[in-house]
């Protein structure tokens, strides 16, 4: 499966939030993310992702260990997934370093998710604020196959358009990079952009 998923940057959070309320409840959820990578990395190099996340929310706690291929689309980033769930996320990731992956970024992020149907689609849409990142994001998704990747792409951009958003909100720097940068020593006199 594709995640066709746009990312834009949301300027009033408070606003958006009420819109998305009367589409569905929002659940509050923490999530753990930890990246990892061969030694030179050649995933990153590469265009891929492997990921553990642990997802704390009202139902109890959960991980995942998520893959992902490039990307298929260069305008949205939307990458080809394999996610599973985990029981013991301790042992998943002894064994990704025991395998020679080694952690090359974890943060957190804070998500309030909302799932409607929307233009035929099951869609997630998650209001997302890294802390260490300044401002909210929206991520809206659902998950495709790759022939299917235009249309959905466009009945995303379509429930955007629907909630305000215009290609001028598009944000594609990936959170990995962003926190990565507002680490950086010379980050803290730029107040850490995303």
């Amino acid at each position: 499966m594709i995640e066709a998923e746009i990312k834009v940057r949301v300027r009033d959070p408070e606003g958006v939030m009420r819109q998305l309320e009367r589409l569905a409840s929002g659940r509050v959820e923490l999530y753990h993310d930890t990246y990892y990578d061969t030694p030179g990395r050649s995933l990153r190099g590469a265009d891929r992702e492997l990921r553990v996340r642990t997802v704390h929310g009202p139902d109890g706690t959960r991980a995942l260990l998520t893959y992902k291929d490039p990307r298929v689309d260069d305008a949205s980033g939307s990458k080809p997934e394999w996610e599973t769930r985990v029981d013991t996320p301790e042992a998943v990731h002894a064994m990704l370093r025991g395998l020679g992956y080694v952690p090359t970024i974890a943060f957190q992020k804070q998500c309030r998710n909302y799932e409607f149907e929307a233009h035929g689609r099951h869609m997630l849409a998650t209001l997302v604020r890294v802390p260490e990142i300044e401002g909210t994001f929206l991520e809206v998704e659902t998950l495709v196959e790759n022939d299917a990747l235009p249309a959905a792409l466009d009945d995303v951009r379509t429930a955007l358009d629907g909630l305000g958003f215009t290609e001028r909100d598009l944000a594609t720097e990936l959170y990995t990079d962003a926190v990565a940068a507002a680490r950086r020593p010379s980050a803290a006199g730029r107040g850490g952009q995303a």
